[in-house]
């Protein structure tokens, strides 16, 4: 199985392309699902796994990977399928998100497609807002047209883990909450889990906070703000930015925006679940003037302040 990833390192090139590569499987006899191969460290048959009593009960135990002990998610039972005995196409999914390893228990793992985040949608309205998915697309399998969901992993993790947006003693500059009261922050992620921990943490300065879903809504928005004369840089201490959104990343965001000489000083921020210095060159690349992984409230309220601090010294 590992040879599904053999070649991930060349896989990075796509992003900041527009493009992406998903990791088809099954966790279902029927439905298709998908991960981003980028955030994929590998994939295993499934290991012995040591019991965790008194975790969470979608922790199926924990796996020893190369004498790293990885925690188990029985992705199945976290997106609300009944539970299913293993069998012999039980994979383990071993993924790198917001700066932790863990693993995703999944039925066959298929193939991977390569695609553009414009072939990716957003997940119908209909589906309300406790769906466990960032986005859906269509691919050829089996010889017809198959509908593929992706999973919105933060969703999932954070059901798991508590996320707790208390601020450490000392980062909160007093002086400056005067200043960013009524600020207004463009936060820019298809997760709405991701969305609201943003929301939520920036909410202790008072700052005013207005949401996009994805890239192309976010640069529509920006654009129509233009178009109406509003000065966007000024008007916005800043945007924060996921890098994988349907329809258009970050990246290519951040590219359009810096394309547009109306918008090309908007401060921009990539806040991201992806890790590593691969992220740091693309944000010189693309012209982002930070980079945050993802979830760090203290690092984000610090980047915050530091930019008013910025404008306050221009002003």
């Amino acid at each position: 199985m590992n040879n599904v990833l053999d070649t991930v390192d060349q896989r990075t090139q796509l992003v900041g392309e527009n493009r992406l590569e998903l990791l088809l499987f099954k966790i279902n006899t029927l439905q298709l699902f998908a991960l981003n191969v980028f955030k994929i460290k590998e994939v295993v048959s499934l290991p012995k796994l040591s019991a965790m009593p008194g975790s969470n009960p979608n922790i199926a135990g924990v796996a020893n990977i190369r004498g790293m002990s990885i925690p188990v998610i029985n992705l199945r039972e976290a997106i609300g399928f009944a539970p299913k005995p293993y069998d012999g196409d039980t994979n383990l999914i071993i993924t790198e998100y917001n700066r932790s390893v863990q693993g995703f228990l999944v039925g066959k793992v298929e193939h991977i497609v390569n695609m553009t985040w414009g072939d990716i949608m957003p997940p119908p309205r209909t589906a309300g807002m406790h769906n466990y998915l960032t986005a859906i697309t269509k691919v050829d399998h089996d010889g017809a047209q198959q509908l593929v969901s992706i999973i919105d992993v933060e969703k999932v993790l954070a059901e798991i883990i508590d996320y707790d947006i208390t601020l450490s003693e000392g980062v909160l500059d007093e002086q400056l909450l005067p200043e960013l009261m009524g600020k207004k922050v463009l936060i820019v992620d298809d997760s709405s889990t991701a969305r609201t921990q943003v929301r939520d943490t920036l909410g202790q300065l008072g700052i005013e906070i207005i949401e996009a879903s994805d890239g192309l809504q976010a640069l529509t928005m920006l654009k129509g703000w233009a178009d109406e004369g509003k000065d966007v840089p000024n008007e916005l201490l800043m945007m924060i930015t996921d890098a994988e959104m349907p329809e258009m990343d970050g990246y290519k965001l951040t590219a359009e925006v810096r394309a547009d000489n109306r918008l090309a000083s908007l401060y921009i921020t990539l806040n991201t679940s992806l890790s590593g210095s691969f992220n740091h060159a693309m944000v010189e690349k693309v012209g982002c003037n930070k980079f945050i992984s993802k979830f760090q409230p203290d690092l984000l309220v610090s980047v915050v302040q530091e930019r008013m601090q910025q404008v306050l010294a221009n002003n």
